[in-house]
């Protein structure tokens, strides 16, 4: 690999004869030209004092696809002077990190700027070529970049981490996209753009800088090769097909977006539910997570305030495995507005809860002698009552063990009036206080 900084000036023609893609040309040197991120990078903070001054320091950037990751790790390089050399997980191994280790300590024998290792996708290292990095970070051979679009929390090395400043960057807004975009039209990136294509632009990018640039330029390519002066709201529309939808089946943005179907029905919106609903079908998850997803919730928030629910859920499961995508939405769609509508009660969860904090407490008291199991000692001697023997099947026999007589685990809620009536009923039936 060559030590010069970057490479080859992004702007310039590839060895290949073509441009580099815009997202590429349009990459900033510095800060001034940094998209987003003003929490990161504001007057006072750590990480904007240590560009500035040139001090780098080993980090993790963490954020979503396009919100400037490689762009920032670049600038820190080049505010140091120091040599960037960069590998990509996917595809590097302990082999090529040891490569760059062997370079960096060269650089350092001779008294070169220090070494910063750009390491994209460091999410995909698992634990062993992790922990080759952590001797040179340790030892301040070389400065770690990583970068990860997941949660460093889970997917690196705890070791590594410590050793590490954590930066979480957001996507970018639609205006800090809608900036980008006009100053690449400005600069002469891209044709003249109408306004509202380039807002169509930056509204459907997901907060993704690579995404609007790349549609930007699809669009003025095609434009101009027919001959037009200016990028039309049409063209854009058809340079994106569809909203960029940036979801990770095994990321954050996974159970993210399950939770907000989980607390969007759970509150009784059936359009946030259906909302999020679309967006992890669009994003490609796994029908059967969500359908697993909808039976758990038919029991622990709506329990007995409307049993169908369960019923609902289990069926769409079901249709899930029956039917599969695309035809299984409709299924989907009819339980999440079902689940989203219904009363909702969690008494049967809070329930079970309480008995099993009695019994982690108190441990498990003995099975009173007539409800155990085969002829024992003490079931032939007031053994066990037969409830069907009773008239409405009803017996007044003591069911709970001896030290637990009076308690009470389940307390239906007002959503379950028919269930408390019930229950009284059969309290009274059986002799037993309310």
């Amino acid at each position: 690999m060559s030590d010069t900084l970057f490479g080859p000036d992004p702007g310039r023609e590839s060895g290949s004869g073509s441009r580099r893609p815009l997202a590429v040309r349009m990459r900033p040197q510095g800060l001034e030209g940094f998209a987003g991120q003003a929490h990161l990078l504001g007057p006072e903070s750590a990480l904007r004092a240590a560009i500035e001054q040139g001090r780098p320091h080993s980090m993790i950037l963490a954020g979503p696809p396009g919100t400037g990751k490689t762009t920032l790790a670049r600038i820190v390089a080049g505010a140091s002077g120091s040599t960037f050399e960069e590998l990509s997980a996917v595809q590097a191994g302990r082999a090529e990190v040891r490569g760059v280790l062997e370079r960096a300590a060269h650089r350092r024998s001779l008294g070169e700027p220090p070494t910063i290792l750009f390491l994209d996708e460091i999410h995909r290292f698992n634990k062993a070529q992790q922990d080759v990095l952590l001797p040179a970070v340790e030892e301040g051979l070389i400065v770690l970049i990583g970068a990860t679009t997941e949660n460093p929390a889970f997917e690196v090395n705890s070791a590594l981490l410590s050793r590490t400043r954590v930066y979480a960057l957001t996507a970018l807004s639609e205006d800090d996209v809608l900036a980008l975009l006009a100053r690449a039209v400005a600069g002469g990136e891209a044709i003249e753009t109408d306004p509202d294509a380039l807002a169509l632009i930056a509204a459907r990018a997901g907060g993704d800088a690579r995404v609007a640039l790349s549609a930007l330029e699809l669009a003025s390519e095609t434009a101009a090769a027919a001959g037009e002066a200016t990028v039309s709201l049409e063209r854009a529309a058809d340079a994106l097909q569809r909203a960029g939808v940036w979801y990770d089946r095994a990321g954050d943005r996974h159970y993210d977006y399950i939770s907000a179907w989980i607390k969007a029905t759970r509150g009784s919106d059936p359009d946030a539910s259906l909302y999020y609903l679309a967006v992890m079908l669009e994003g490609g998850e796994d029908p059967r997570f969500i359908a697993r997803r909808m039976v758990i919730f038919a029991s622990e928030d709506v329990g007995g305030a409307d049993p169908s629910a369960l019923s609902v859920a289990v069926a769409a499961a079901a249709a899930v495995d029956r039917v599969g995508l695309p035809e299984c939405h409709f299924a989907l769609a009819q339980a999440a507005v079902w689940l989203a509508l219904a009363p909702k009660s969690n008494a049967a969860g809070a329930a079970l809860s309480a008995a099993r904090e009695h019994v982690r407490t108190h441990g498990a008291a003995p099975v009173p002698p007539h409800l155990r199991s085969g002829p024992r000692p003490g079931q032939e001697v007031g053994g066990y009552d037969y409830p069907h023997s009773h008239a409405g099947h009803v017996s007044p026999q003591e069911l709970m063990p001896e030290r637990l007589v009076g308690e009470r685990f389940y307390r239906p809620d007002e959503a379950e009036a028919r269930l408390a009536e019930r229950l009284r009923a059969v309290r009274r039936a059986r002799g037993r206080e309310e």
